[in-house]
């Protein structure tokens, strides 16, 4: 297949496809006489696997690590564990940051008792310490 259609089978952009190949994490595919990039049902699986990795989160760097440990397939799969856990922890920090600012505004959007903008909360926490006005 062309690159086009490795791109449009796996969601994923032409340049995107190209830039995995020049970084390694996509073989080079072979080329066909007039010099077209062809690919296989191999590089449709890798780039499948690179996609679906990138969608839960996870840098270059571990999807590197990910495909070159699920190139071999006898290995035990602690280290991929390992790797997904790391990915784990950074997801639950992420949900912690996450609630804290969820609270933070609600807290202000709930001691907002005016109509005007000149005694809003959000515009007050919003501006710079010390001013109460953004032209301050």
């Amino acid at each position: 297949m062309m690159i086009g259609e490795l791109a449009s089978a796996t969601a994923t952009k032409v340049e995107t496809v190209r830039y995995y190949e020049k970084i390694g994490l996509l073989p080079p595919p072979a080329r066909t006489s007039a010099n077209y990039r062809s690919y296989g049902n191999a590089h449709l699986g890798r780039l499948s696997f690179i996609r679906r990795a990138r969608n839960l989160g996870f840098g270059l760097d571990a999807v590197r690590e990910l495909l070159r440990l699920a190139d071999e397939p006898d290995r035990p799969c602690s280290q991929i564990d390992n790797i997904a856990s790391v990915k784990i922890a950074e997801i639950d920090s992420k949900i912690a940051d996450l609630k804290r600012l969820r609270k933070e505004l609600y807290e202000l959007v709930s001691a907002c008792e005016t109509d005007t903008v000149g005694s809003c909360r959000v515009v007050e926490a919003l501006a710079p310490r010390g001013s109460h006005h953004l032209s301050d």
